[in-house]
Order: C-alpha cells, then structure tokens, then sequence
C-alpha cells in the first residue's frame, strides 16, 4: 500500500496546530516538512531544534495520525564559500538529530551547484563540483550513522547530481547504507531529455532501485520561460506514472509518496488521482 502524503508548505497557510487536521482529512497521512517553509511561526535554527520542541511535534503528529516522512534541509553543499559549508553543515547535523527525536527517519536534501545563487551552471557536471559535493556530504553521512538517520539525496537535472549514473557514483563512493534516494521523476528532466522520459525513468529504476527510500510526485507542462519546464500538480501535466507505481507496487511496499507543488485547491484531486493510478496498476 501507497503511503501519500503532502509537502505540508503547499498546504494552506495556517499555524501548524490548524493545518494538521485538515491536511489529515484530505486523505494525506504523512508530510515532507521543511521547518523554514511550512512553520514560519517558530525558528527553525539548530538552538531553536531541542529534545522538547521534537517532542511536542512528534505529539501532534501522533494526534493527528500522521508521520513525517522526511524533514527537508536543502542546502547547498556545492557553495564555493567554506565558511557558509561549516554553517550549512550545522544545519544538516541539527537536521539529523532533530529527525531522530521525532522518529523521522530520514532527512532529505538535492545536490546543489557550484555557485552561491544555487542555479545551474556547466560547471555543474564537472568531475570537480561532483568531487565537492561528494566531499562536504561524508561528514553529513556519517552523523546520520551516529543517530540511526538516513540521508536521501534527490537527482536533480539542473544540479550536480543530475542523472541516475552519477547517483549511483555518490552512493557508491560514500559506501554507506545510510545514504539512499529520495526518487523524484519529474525534478530528473530537462528540455534535452523530456522526451525520452520514459527511458530516463527506467534507468533510475534499474540502478537506484535498491537504494531508494522516497519517491515525490509532481507533474510538468512546458512553457517558454525559465529551462523550458514548470513543475505543477501531480495528474495534472504530461505524465505517465503507470511504470513508476508498477515499480512502487511491486518493490516498495508501504513506501511514503509526498506530492508537491499542489496547491490547497488541488491536492485532493492530485492525490485522488495518484491513488486511482496506483490502484489500477
């Protein structure tokens, strides 16, 4: 079975407190949470990430029958300036630590780029940005060791990491089984490979199978602006998931599946459709 779920910040704009129950009854019983997006009302600084806040999460979760999935911490680890790595690197660490007190068992990040604005660049598929990225993510991997955490990374066309082959040269230089992939098929196409899609998923499957923890949903539709490609609501664009939930039905029992960039007048209809999908598989 299919657990799905909602990227909470896509959710209305509410305090958490509110939000919770009406994510809950929209049929989601799980979230992806970035702290930062979806609870503004509170820091989110590794001070502010303490045994008793984690708790008082964790119990209003619980109340609500939800878990959370992943707790998101999207920094850059590619960032040309050692100083703003060592602080990004203590955000990851209080990440960690936080999902371990939350009995989240999985904090997930993309794979940056070589620049400080976090944008593509050529340099991006260099064996250098790669050998950066690989660098400043052992330490990461090694904490989430020590809490019993996994780190999962996201493949993203756009970022260093950006096909299934180069993912696979991550894990298998990082060694360690608590680094795996968060699987998110549309954030893996770009105007040079949308249209063979069907092909870019398949070797995902086939090489990071084993290895992945999460899948996102979303979907595209194409548009003359920015890379040629706008994220939207999954069931809602040019995608075909009936070979991604095969792979999920056959492989990855009780799997969570957040959606994102659905919109509070969407998401039912979004997660009516994936289940629909998922069901006729």
């Amino acid at each position: 079975m299919l657990q799905l779920g909602l990227r909470l910040h896509d959710a209305e704009k509410l305090p958490v407190e509110e939000l919770l129950p009406l994510v809950r009854a929209k049929g989601y019983t799980c979230v992806h949470l970035a702290l930062s997006k979806a609870m503004k009302e509170y820091p989110c600084g590794p001070s502010a990430l303490t045994p008793g806040y984690a708790q008082y999460l964790r119990r209003l979760f619980d109340k609500n029958q939800m878990d959370i999935a992943v707790l998101g911490n999207y920094l850059n680890l590619a960032h040309p300036d050692q100083e703003v790595i060592l602080q990004s690197l203590e955000k990851y660490y209080s990440h960690i630590r936080f999902a371990s007190l939350l009995g989240c068992g999985m904090v997930g990040t993309e794979t940056g780029a070589p620049n400080p604005e976090y944008k593509y660049c050529p340099e991006c598929r260099s064996d250098q940005a790669l050998g950066t990225f690989i660098k400043n993510l052992r330490p990461v991997v090694r904490c989430a060791e020590q809490f019993g955490v996994i780190v999962a990374i996201e493949p993203v066309a756009r970022h260093i990491v950006w096909n299934a082959g180069r993912a696979k040269t991550v894990l298998d230089e990082i060694g360690s089984p608590n680094l795996q992939i968060l699987f998110d098929p549309v954030n893996m196409l770009d105007l040079d490979n949308v249209d063979r899609r069907e092909e870019v998923f398949a070797e995902a499957m086939e090489l990071l199978g084993p290895h992945i923890a999460m899948v996102h949903f979303k979907d595209f539709i194409r548009v003359n602006e920015g890379c040629g490609l706008k994220a939207v609501g999954a069931g809602t664009g040019e995608m075909d998931y009936r070979e991604i939930m095969k792979f999920i039905k056959r492989e990855k029992p009780f799997i969570y599946a957040t959606l994102e960039n659905t919109t509070p007048d969407n998401a039912q209809y979004c997660g009516r459709r994936m289940r629909e999908i998922y069901d006729q598989v």
